[in-house]
């Protein structure tokens, strides 16, 4: 018995945005059709909105490339986005002391499916 594989996934690592601002963007595109996703993320004016595109367009190639699949009929079946590794700093403060700055790391995750007929 052989099964269709029918998804393909794209993900992006350490990416230098927190996970709570790329989620306000990619609540945008979760449920939707690809070519509709591209365009809310292009006139979306959020900072996370280019890298979330670079993931989908790579999912998409994914799809389209190592399954057959046809661009026409993607969807995005699930996107989400998990916390990195933070890169922890120190500002100098008054008094010789410092205080933390801590710059966070996302993981972006896109999965595209075909949609059943």
């Amino acid at each position: 018995m052989t099964e269709t594989i029918t998804s393909a996934t794209a993900t992006a690592k350490t990416v230098r945005i927190a996970a709570r601002k790329v989620r306000l963007a990619i609540d945008l595109i979760r449920g939707r059709g690809v070519d509709e996703a591209l365009a809310i993320l292009e006139f979306t004016p959020r900072g996370a909105s280019p890298e979330i595109a670079k993931v989908l367009k790579s999912a998409i190639a994914n799809a389209e490339h190592n399954f057959d699949l046809d661009k026409q009929n993607l969807y995005v079946k699930e996107a989400f986005v998990n916390e990195g590794p933070t890169l922890k700093r120190f500002r100098p403060r008054a008094k010789g002391s410092a205080s933390p700055i801590n710059k966070r790391t996302s993981h972006i995750t896109v999965t595209v499916a075909e949609k059943e007929a």
